[in-house]
């Protein structure tokens, strides 16, 4: 399965990663597309990004910014992805897509001193 059709022209992705006793957390995400693989940015240290660590295995659906969905949950793999060139270019990417709004968030992370991450997502095969 490669198709991302669900997520076109969409804001917001609902990232639905598992603590180690199988419960679902939901956490919806500014998300880019290159490909066939989406990718978020997210605090390294944050939840998700510890989940998905444990646990690869997570599910996604389009949705609003508070999280209400607007299509079916679709099984995915996500990865953290350190190498410095892709983080340059989901910056780059994230920035087009959502300009000053993310520049904001960018720079208000930056000044509290966050260190972010790269998730890839591939749908599950």
């Amino acid at each position: 399965m490669t198709d991302f059709g669900p997520f076109h022209q969409q804001k917001y992705l609902n990232l639905e990663t598992f603590r180690k006793s199988g419960v679902g957390v939901k956490t919806p995400v500014w998300f880019v597309q290159e490909g066939e693989t989406l990718f978020v940015r997210t605090v390294a240290n944050s939840g998700k990004v510890k989940r998905i660590r444990n646990k690869a295995h997570v599910n996604i659906a389009p949705c609003k910014a508070d999280g209400t969905l607007l299509g079916e949950w679709i099984p995915a793999l996500a990865r953290e992805h350190e190498d410095e060139e892709t983080g340059r270019k989901v910056n780059r990417l994230l920035d087009k897509k959502y300009g000053l709004v993310k520049k904001m968030f960018g720079l208000l992370s930056a000044l509290q001193g966050r260190k972010d991450t790269v998730l890839e997502i591939k749908l599950a095969q």
